[in-house]
């Protein structure tokens, strides 16, 4: 068994939040950092942030989380606002380890949730680190072409590993960098029988999610870091400009030929990145 999969399973632990299980790792000593996963098919906490964890943990205490339908975390299908929902699963993993306050690293779906838990509880954030995010609205992309993989994974013929590839290879620029063994665990995880039943990306898409964007984030005073792939074809760089003009204190970092995933492209530089961003005083 390798040194990752020793921390892995070492770290793995459950919380009982309003009647659910949900999964997270608690890692490493100091400062707490939560990262919050992306809601592509078969995602979860772990597997999105394989090549960061083990950095971060060296400074932060790094709290990873499955959110409800993802992962390890149980799945539940939900009429109310998905964001708000999720939000309040990743308030009661933190009350459940006595942490009041935090910084959060998100990514697509997790850099929604960590902006919406921001506005719902903003005593409760110190920084925020928001990378592809969603909530955001694409000034020029109306139906960006890794949407167009999400929308349609779980429809038709159901899910398939040619699907599930096409969708990854629109998450990173250069597809060469995906192994096999990434891309089965991502496929044999999208069949859990409860997610087919209820798709999370299906509560999505009938929810005020992607609404974000309209709230009232010039209230939010946290320094806030949006990273982008400026090759990202799944929630394109024009996303980020509205966050960027309308939260006061909201800095934009691009990598060049990078995609959705830049904390797995680029995650040399973006754990140097984030690092310095949230302990800067």
């Amino acid at each position: 068994m390798s040194t990752e999969q020793d921390l892995q399973q070492s770290t793995s632990r459950f919380a009982d939040v309003d009647g659910m299980k949900i999964h997270f790792h608690d890692v490493g000593t100091g400062e707490p950092l939560v990262l919050l996963h992306g809601g592509g098919p078969g995602a979860a906490g772990w597997s999105n942030y394989s090549r960061n964890v083990e950095f971060f943990s060296k400074r932060f205490r790094t709290i990873v989380i499955d959110v409800p339908g993802f992962g390890k975390s149980t799945k539940k299908s939900v009429s109310k606002d998905v964001l708000e929902f999720m939000a309040g699963a990743v308030r009661g993993v933190l009350d459940s380890l006595g942490i009041d306050k935090i910084s959060f690293v998100g990514n697509s779906l997790g850099g929604g949730v960590s902006l919406k838990f921001a506005l719902m509880h903003p005593e409760r954030v110190h920084r925020l680190v928001l990378m592809g995010a969603g909530g955001s609205l694409p000034i020029f992309n109306t139906m960006p072409e890794g949407v167009k993989h999400l929308r349609g994974y779980y429809g038709g013929d159901g899910p398939s590993f040619e699907k599930l590839k096409s969708f990854i290879d629109c998450l990173v620029f250069d597809p060469s960098q995906i192994s096999d063994d990434l891309l089965r665990v991502r496929y044999e995880n999208s069949l859990d029988p409860e997610v087919v039943k209820n798709p999370p990306l299906k509560m999505l898409m009938h929810s005020p999610s992607d609404q974000l964007w309209r709230a009232n984030l010039g209230a939010l005073t946290q320094k806030t870091l949006l990273v982008w792939g400026r090759e990202d074809r799944t929630v394109p760089l024009d996303a980020a400009f509205i966050l960027l003009r309308t939260i006061p204190n909201a800095y934009l970092h691009v990598f060049p030929q990078c995609g959705h995933w830049a904390q797995w492209e680029k995650a040399d530089e973006f754990n140097a990145l984030v690092t310095d961003f949230i302990t800067r005083a």
